[in-house]
């Protein structure tokens, strides 16, 4: 038999699999765009401003790092939050899918 060559190896497909994962949620897209306008903010804020429990939003943040969509940097007590190049550029395909 002919083997197919499939163009993207299969690590590739799970890790595609993992940022498409980090963004496949309407809330976690709203996140997304609140940490784009507001970068270096909160877990507390941003629950504050989309008026979501503390513990969702903290979890919808785990994945979004583990995809690579943002980054968390500490300040003193607090943790903050930036967009990734990653995370601007999912942003920017989905504003072409509206």
């Amino acid at each position: 038999m002919k083997k197919i060559n499939r163009g993207i190896g299969t690590r590739n497909y799970r890790k595609l699999e993992r940022v498409v994962k980090g963004f496949s949620n309407h809330r976690r897209i709203e996140i997304l765009e609140l940490i784009a306008r507001e970068s270096e903010i909160s877990v507390r804020e941003i629950s504050s401003a989309l008026n979501t429990n503390y513990k969702t939003i903290s979890e919808h943040i785990r994945r979004m790092t583990i995809a690579g969509l943002i980054i968390k940097r500490s300040a003193g007590s607090s943790v903050r939050h930036k967009i990734t190049p990653r995370g601007e550029t999912i942003l920017k395909f989905l504003r072409t899918l509206e």
